[in-house]
């Protein structure tokens, strides 16, 4: 595996396992899971077309502010 694309995918299964409380005993399951995501948005890239997951999440997070903004 291409080292820079195995650290995209190590960095990405970090996050994963941040954000569901560092919880052991994952490890494989957040790996998968980053794997899954990071080689979606390469072959996106590759293909040239925009990754939905991206979007999805930009989406959320401007829901977000605008909940925080109405909330302020």
């Amino acid at each position: 595996m291409d080292q820079s694309l195995e650290n995209r995918i190590r960095e990405r299964a970090y996050e994963i396992w941040t954000a569901h409380g560092c919880m052991h005993a994952q490890a494989e399951q957040h790996w998968i899971a980053a794997e899954r995501e990071v080689l979606a948005t390469s072959t996106a890239v590759l293909a040239g077309k925009p990754n939905p997951k991206l979007k999805s999440r930009s989406a959320a997070g401007s829901k977000t502010a605008r909940t925080l903004a109405r909330a302020g």
